[in-house]
This record gives structure tokens, sequence and C-alpha cells, in this order.
């Protein structure tokens, strides 16, 4: 294969070109711009949110959600161990502490089971947590009703991390919906993308008016440049704002595909002794952002990192699962909650994941050569 399969390149739909277009024709380039407007409109029309806020990146999002939440040094925040480390980099930011939580088998998202235990430590101690950042693994929702009961219970605000969820649904809801906050994000691998870009929703319009102050430099309303607080320059512009507009149009047709494509491996590997592909449970809706698998290294002398640079030579993109957060080295001897005392399945799935080529642009052609590659290191290292 002389063309490279990547793992989730940008798919343009073709119609990116008609708003970038009228963004020059109106000579609306600097940031912010009739494009954003409308993106915003969008996306609250399409996930049932009251409001939006785009945003240069999903991390500036969850940034701005610990600052409306008020996290400060000292404060404790619980994150999801289980995923990117751009769920929980903010949170040092403002210098807070971070406690990580482990992952279920059910969903590979944050087990509920994980969270009542470090809440009830918590408590115990004194020290609630000022937020919980639960996050949606590979286009998949956690359980969200157990997650948010144990919030209420607890008081504690939710941000619900669905930087690789958009147009996923639990329970017929759209993920990101759920939180005091939901962020979104659109770089340039995600389901959808503006090349870089992020979305903060919320019910609360309110708190989004102060995150819109905040990410515009947080300039007083004053004739002249006044400021009486810390802001950021964390706002879309309006050309990229364009570009999510032709995109989010296309979304529902990228996760058809991108279900497909996840359907079609299953079928074709599943035979396999020992490969096992991520769930989708009843009442969940995935948009199987990335097909993932998982190999077990018993039945197979070979492990997913090695799989990852032999596809390699091969011209084929994949990637193990995220390493957790709770075994970086920036975030060592931090707490780890699991569900299980002896059971770590964020790492079990980090040793035995692997995250197969699944663009929404990928040909029938190019997915059966990554079959065809990955069924050939299966059969040639089988114990």
């Amino acid at each position: 294969m002389e063309k490279r399969i990547f793992l989730s390149p940008p798919h343009m739909s073709g119609k990116e070109q008609l708003y970038i277009h009228e963004a020059f024709e109106t000579n609306w380039i600097a940031p912010l711009g009739p494009n954003v407007d409308a993106f915003e409109k969008d996306i609250i029309a399409y996930t049932g949110s009251k409001g939006a806020l785009a945003l240069s990146s999903g991390t500036a999002a969850i940034h701005l959600a610990l600052r409306l939440l008020g996290i400060t040094k000292g404060d404790r925040v619980f994150c999801s161990s289980l995923t990117f480390i751009a769920s929980a980099n903010p949170v040092l930011y403002e210098g807070a502490d971070l406690v990580f939580i482990d992952s279920e088998p059910r969903t590979w998202n944050m087990s509920p089971v994980a969270l009542e235990k470090a809440l009830l430590a918590a408590e115990e101690e004194g020290k609630l947590p000022k937020a919980v950042i639960v996050v949606n693994l590979y286009g998949q929702s956690a359980d969200m009703d157990p997650i948010s009961k144990l919030c209420q219970k607890y008081d504690v605000p939710l941000i619900e991390d669905a930087a690789e969820s958009l147009g996923a649904k639990y329970k017929g809801q759209s993920s990101g919906t759920f939180g005091n906050y939901g962020i979104f994000s659109f770089n340039g691998n995600k389901i959808i993308t503006t090349s870089g870009g992020g979305m903060l929703v919320s019910d609360d319009l309110e708190g989004l008016g102060q995150a819109r102050f905040l990410a515009t430099q947080a300039r007083d309303n004053a004739l002249h440049y006044q400021h009486s607080q810390m802001g950021f320059n964390y706002r879309m512009s309006n050309i990229l704002a364009g570009v999510g507009r032709a995109q989010l149009e296309a979304l529902d047709e990228r996760v058809k595909t991108r279900r497909a494509i996840f359907e079609y491996y299953k079928a074709e590997l599943s035979h396999f002794d020992g490969i096992d592909f991520m769930e989708e449970p009843e009442g969940y809706y995935s948009t199987r952002w990335l097909s993932v698998l998982t190999i077990d290294p018993q039945l197979y002398n070979i492990t997913p990192h090695q799989i990852v640079e032999k596809l390699n030579t091969k011209n084929i993109e994949t990637r193990p699962v995220w390493k957790p957060l709770h075994m970086q080295p920036l975030f060592e001897g931090l707490p780890f909650y699991k569900e299980n005392d002896d059971f770590d399945f964020s790492k079990h799935v980090f040793e035995r994941g692997l995250c197969l080529p699944s663009g929404s642009s990928l040909t029938k052609t190019e997915q059966d050569y990554v079959i065809e590659a990955l069924s050939d290191l299966l059969i040639k290292h089988k114990n």
C-alpha cells in the first residue's frame, strides 16, 4: 500500500469552502463573526443544550469550566484516568490537586463504583472534590445516570469531557449534556474537525456569559481597553467556525460510516481467539470514533505496541489505547481509585488495547488491507 492509511484523518464534506468563501467575501477573518454565532447555534440545536461557546480547543473549554466552578490552588478535582492528558492538564493550570478514577470493563469509562469509593474517602477526610471530570472514551458515553446521581448526592459539580463523543447518545440524550458543563473537541483527528477548536456547552447561560468574557481577554465594558481580572485568548476564529458548520452538517453520516467500519472489523476479526472489541451496552449509541480491540497476551506472543510498529512498516497507522494518567510520569504518586482493589482495568486495557484506522473516508480496499495485515500478524504470533 503506497498511500498511508491514517488512524483518523480529517474528512471534508466539500461544503466547507462555501462558508470560508463567505468569511473572505465579508472580510470576517479575525476571531468571532457570523460563522462563530451560527456554529454555536447549530451545536445547541444538535445537542439540545441551552447554550454553547466556540473556543480554540477542547482543552480551553475544560479550563474555562474549571474557572467557572471556582477551582483554585489546593482544591481537589477527580478525573478519569483512562484518557488523553488534556482532560487533566487544565487542573494543573489552576494549581489544584488531581485524584484519578479507574474505568469499568463494560463501558471503558469512569467506574461509578470507583467514583463512589473516592467520594466516600474524601468525605471521611473532610475534603470533597470541587469537580468531577468524566471522560467519554472513543466515541462512547460513560454510565451517566449513577455518576450524575453520585455527584448530586455529594453536591459536586460535573464536567463532561465529550471531546471524543460528539454524536453519541446515552439513553437517547446527547453526549456532553449531562454535566454542569460539557466540552467537545474539533481537533484534526476528531469525527468532525475545524482543524483546531472546541466547544463549551451548558444550560447555565449565566456561566457561559462569564466564560465568553474570560475567553476574550476579560475586557471590561469600557470604551478603552480596561481589564479587572485575568482573561484568555480562547475564542474560535470565524474561518474555522465556517469549517465546523459544514462538518456538523455531515456528522450523522460520519457516525453511520464509522459504526459500519467498526462492525466490519468485528465481523472479520472476532473469530480469532482472544480478540475482543469495545462493547456497546444496551441504551448506548457510540459513534465508534475509533475502532478498538484488545488482544489476550496469553494467546499471542506479540503485544499491541509491537503490532503498531510492524503495521507502521506497511504504511498503516495504529495506536495503543491511551496510557492511563495515573501511570504517567507527570502524575506519579497521585491518588487512584479502582473498582476492584485487585484489578487495575485502565492498566489492563492499555497493555492489551489497539486502535485501528477508523476514518470515515477509509475505503473498503484500505480496510481489507488493514484486516489482512493484522490477521497475518495474529496467525504468525499465535501461541
